[in-house]
């Protein structure tokens, strides 16, 4: 016997419901997934002396997590904290001091991570043209010093190793990171400068180096966190969590830097 125009309307309409109910269900799990498709792009806000590591890093994180692209942004590290406070300033940050990312603790997650050391050096003219001979020569009258400014990173160790040295320098310029200190020495604008030693790795045949002994020199503690309101808060705090795996820190350890002393 056919069905009735009845029987066929109140048909469609469950096959309707069903569909709809089904629609509902997808829709809910996906919301339990994170609701994201595609991969997920991590900005890593860093310090300049990281851009080489960095570089390399993003690659081989890639490569156990194929879903995250860790895009990094390079700049001084006080430039990179002041980013924070923008309306999308990024995931993760990472600076050359914990100094720097105090100051940006607002915008932080709770969980830090210290994720390398470095140390410093005297970088001067291919040849060391002026004979400096270590941090007290930079008190020579006439001799053009470059330094960081004491309200970032480098300006700050820096000060720490002349005070452990007894010295007082007068700079004739003051630049707001590491590598801006090297540029000045490497184009000619100074005769000498101190840097990370990092950094003189990246600078090859233009600048050459004077060793500060152990008791003048200071370790430099690089550090990272997960931004708080961040728009990737979970893949963010798992990227930090990766930077202190023997994998990453073999990667540090290639570029010079050395791995963080204490517990991570």
């Amino acid at each position: 016997m056919p069905d009735s125009p009845r029987a066929r309307l109140d048909g469609a309409v469950g096959r309707a419901r069903a569909s709809a109910l089904l629609v509902l269900v997808l829709l809910g799990l996906a919301a339990g997934c994170g609701g994201s498709s595609g991969p997920v792009t991590l900005t890593l806000l860093a310090s300049s002396s990281l851009t080489e590591v960095f570089g390399e890093m993003s690659a081989a994180y890639r490569q156990t997590h194929p879903d995250v692209r860790v895009r990094p942004e390079f700049g001084g590290s006080a430039e990179m904290a002041e980013r924070l406070a923008e309306r999308d300033p990024g995931d993760v940050l990472a600076t050359a001091d914990t100094v720097s990312l105090n100051q940006a603790d607002r915008y932080l997650d709770g969980h830090r991570r210290a994720i390398a050391g470095n140390s410093l050096t005297i970088a001067v003219g291919p040849g060391n043209p002026k004979r400096v001979q270590g941090l007290g020569d930079l008190e020579r009258r006439g001799l053009r010093v470059v330094a960081g400014a004491s309200s970032v990173p480098i300006g700050r160790y820096t000060r720490q190793a002349f005070a452990k040295a007894g010295v007082t320098v007068r700079t004739s310029a003051e630049e707001i990171s590491s590598r801006a200190v090297l540029d000045e020495i490497r184009v000619g604008d100074a005769d000498a400068g101190v840097v990370y030693i990092t950094d003189l790795r990246s600078a090859g045949i233009a600048v050459s180096s004077v060793p500060i002994p152990a008791v003048q020199n200071v370790t430099a503690t690089y550090s990272a966190a997960a931004v708080k309101d961040g728009p990737h808060r979970r893949a963010a705090d798992d990227f930090v969590s990766w930077l202190v795996t023997p994998e990453a820190q073999r990667l540090f350890n290639k570029y010079g830097f050395t791995s963080p002393a204490g517990p991570q």
